[in-house]
């Protein structure tokens, strides 16, 4: 509403003016450092334990990440399960290979291991 404040805010300042062309801004972004193959960012260490060794150790890994299990291991759980089923319950194959129930309960519905049968010898000719 103030005339003078108006015409105030509007008038050009030719000291300030040759002020601000005399300063120059340059700005560079750091040079890229490009990593070399060995370098290797930090990352979130997985917590593994042993695997429980059978009969067929020296085909299996050592070593698996918790919450997970080797061919081998999963070979012997079955079969385990297959033919004790009372004792080789869901919640004892769990807490055995730190696996949870849920995957457990699928793992005994969905993955059978098969059976090798030999018919005799009689019976051949009728298969």
């Amino acid at each position: 509403d103030h005339p003078e404040i108006k015409e105030e805010i509007y008038r050009k300042d030719d000291r300030l003016l040759s002020l601000l062309k005399d300063v120059y801004v340059e700005s560079r972004d750091p040079p890229v450092r490009v990593k070399n193959g060995g370098e290797h960012l930090p990352c979130k260490q997985e917590e593994k334990r042993l695997t429980k060794l059978g009969h067929m150790g020296h085909l299996d890994v050592k070593k698996v990440p918790k919450g997970k299990i080797s061919i081998v291991e999963a070979l012997t759980l079955l079969n385990n399960h297959k033919l004790h089923p009372q004792t080789w319950t869901a919640e004892k194959i769990a807490a055995e290979y730190s696996l949870e129930l849920k995957e457990v309960n699928s793992l005994l519905e969905f993955f059978i291991p098969f059976a090798v049968q030999e018919f005799p010898k009689e019976t051949k000719k009728a298969i």
